[in-house]
């Protein structure tokens, strides 16, 4: 009798070689990845190297190609693997899956039409990006209360798109701006951040006082080039929907306050300033144009026209370096309804330049008695107490 037979490969072996080979054949298939990584942790523990595998091989008739082959997933360098790495990552695979989503915000975020807003400046240029629904990113600057904010809110309600604002601060970071996990009602839950429900609906987000933000501002950087952002702690990666858009304010163009005056604003990243390609220069309105604005707010237009003109030669000096300080639109609306609280014109002044250090606030209040010839300057009263 022929003592040798033909292997798988179709050449000659001695018979017991044929049957010792489909002992191994067979039990390499009948090993599963989870049956080699038990008896792996078994016999050498959790972290086993190829001399390992090797002697288990030979004691178990396996193939070390084949066995390493199905732990593949557990390799964590050359010649070193770890048996529980692949438990940890399903594990970790369910805990992002059961993880808990906060609904997104169901109120309607369109601002309200103000009957008191006037059209000046930029509002006509602001007004076309938001109305095109295009994606293009939107940077405003200028000086402190001279309608940038107010602009962009009544751009939208104008035009009946949703509006999220963020009000940034040096401490404004990812988790502010993202999202993050909360503590609800003892369990824990995704969060999303204003970025995000931006995105999702489609929203112009409207980034204030950008100038304050610290390097973490860096985290939008994907957002304001349009593609959207992964949230890595949930694993989801969220497409901005139609429309969405970014416009930021600030005071400065991003390169810090010179003059000191608004203290606190930082100089930003020039690869973030890059990725606005439009910046609007807001400029405090006419003195025809803030009458208008007052007289919204308040029947006595001759005291609306005197505060304008009051206001634009305070610009035009300081414009000028003869003082340092400066009265902006929005404190003439506060003097305006300071007038409707107390009904006398020199109070509401007075109490809306107390701001200021009293030589300023004195030389204001004596410009305005060479501006209104029936006013009278304040007289400070006794209070009995």
């Amino acid at each position: 009798m022929d003592s040798l037979r033909t292997d798988q490969w179709g050449a000659k072996a001695p018979h017991f070689f044929c049957i010792i080979t489909s002992v191994k054949q067979t039990n390499e298939m009948t090993f599963s990845s989870d049956y080699i990584r038990n008896s792996l942790q078994e016999t050498y523990g959790e972290s086993v190297t190829s001399a390992d595998i090797k002697a288990w091989c030979a004691m178990n008739g396996a193939n070390y190609q084949t066995v390493s082959n199905k732990i593949a997933d557990c390799k964590v360098s050359r010649g070193k693997w770890n048996l529980t790495i692949q438990e940890a990552r399903e594990q970790l695979e369910e805990t992002v899956k059961a993880t808990s989503v906060m609904p997104s915000v169901e109120q309607n975020l369109i601002p309200q039409k103000d009957d008191s807003f006037v059209k000046f400046g930029n509002y006509g240029d602001i007004r076309k990006i938001i109305q095109s629904k295009l994606f293009y990113p939107t940077f405003i600057t200028g000086m402190s209360g001279n309608g940038k904010t107010f602009s962009v809110e009544q751009a939208c309600a104008q035009l009946g798109r949703e509006l999220i604002r963020v009000n940034i601060t040096i401490e404004t970071d990812e988790d502010d701006l993202i999202g993050g996990f909360r503590l609800v009602n003892g369990e824990t839950v995704w969060h999303n951040g204003p970025v995000i429900e931006a995105l999702e609906r489609g929203a112009i987000l409207l980034l204030d006082e950008i100038d304050l933000a610290s390097n973490k501002i860096l985290c939008l950087q994907s957002v304001l080039e349009g593609k959207g952002v992964f949230l890595k702690k949930i694993g989801k990666f969220v497409k901005p929907a139609a429309g969405f858009n970014v416009v930021a304010t600030a005071n400065t163009k991003g390169k810090g306050s010179d003059d000191g005056r608004f203290i606190g604003t930082n100089v930003l990243n020039e690869a973030f300033l890059e990725r606005f390609p439009v910046t609007f220069e807001q400029e405090y309105p006419t003195a025809s144009i803030e009458t208008k604005i007052l007289s919204k707010l308040c029947a006595d237009e001759n005291f609306c026209k005197r505060l304008a003109d009051w206001a634009d030669i305070i610009r035009k000096t300081f414009y000028d370096g003869g003082i340092e300080e400066i009265i902006s639109t929005r404190r003439l609306v506060h003097i305006i309804k300071a007038y409707n609280i107390f009904e006398d014109k020199a109070k509401a002044i007075q109490v809306c330049v107390n701001r200021f250090d009293d030589e300023t606030k004195q030389a204001f209040l004596e410009l305005y008695d060479k501006v209104d010839a029936d006013f009278e300057m304040p007289i400070d009263e006794e209070v009995d107490c």
